[in-house]
């Protein structure tokens, strides 16, 4: 289901057309090669001092359904509801110090960059990727063997589009709402914190 993004400018295509979709097809498995492309993407995001701090477990129900099935039991009950029909779980997680054993101030962020590269390639595959932060981490961290010293920061559920039909309320009727965004200067300022960045950047017909 297409849903580009209403941009108040243009914006590359592949950045509007990328969105948190929850419908996904529980009969069409991801491929070996798109897994790999995706992972590719996310290894390539910038990181502090070229640290790399992310980690990714790919959990796939068509090659490993064990792990998947222990992932799926961790998600919040909201998430489960329609992340039963990803057929790919990956969690992300960040390696709190550097190699050096100094602490990273920036291995989140960086992760997060790793994510949304993942996310970004996803759509260009025509995959749909739905990160999520509703999980209980310490059970996830024991089901998964995560080794302390790492954040477990999102889980992303992968797969191909599906029917908003099969989506419980009200998660079917959000599916199908229009996208919306705050305004740019609620967020984004200019020359100091709280002047709207339309002050000095206005917006076209603004």
């Amino acid at each position: 289901m297409e849903k580009p993004a209403p941009t108040l400018v243009p914006i590359h295509d592949l950045l509007a057309r990328r969105w948190s979709a929850r419908a996904m097809d529980p009969e069409a498995p991801v491929t070996a090669e798109e897994i790999l492309v995706l992972l590719e993407a996310a290894r390539w995001a910038p990181s502090c001092y070229g640290e790399e701090p992310w980690r990714l477990v790919v959990c796939d129900r068509y090659r490993d359904q064990a792990s998947w099935e222990a992932v799926q039991a961790c998600l919040a009950e909201g998430n489960r509801a329609w992340a039963r029909d990803a057929p790919v779980l990956i969690l992300v997680a960040a390696a709190l110090r550097f190699g050096d054993g100094r602490p990273n101030r920036w291995a989140a962020f960086d992760a997060g960059a790793a994510c949304e590269n993942l996310l970004l390639q996803a759509t260009a595959l025509g995959l749909v990727a739905h990160p999520m932060g509703g999980f209980d981490a310490e059970a996830l961290r024991r089901a998964l063997a995560v080794p302390e010293g790492h954040e477990l920061l999102a889980v992303v559920a992968v797969g191909r589009p599906g029917d908003p039909g099969r989506l419980p309320e009200p998660l079917r009727e959000r599916e199908l709402a229009s996208r919306r965004r705050q305004p740019p200067g609620s967020r984004c300022f200019a020359g100091r914190w709280g002047q709207p960045v339309e002050a000095i950047y206005p917006l076209p017909g603004g």
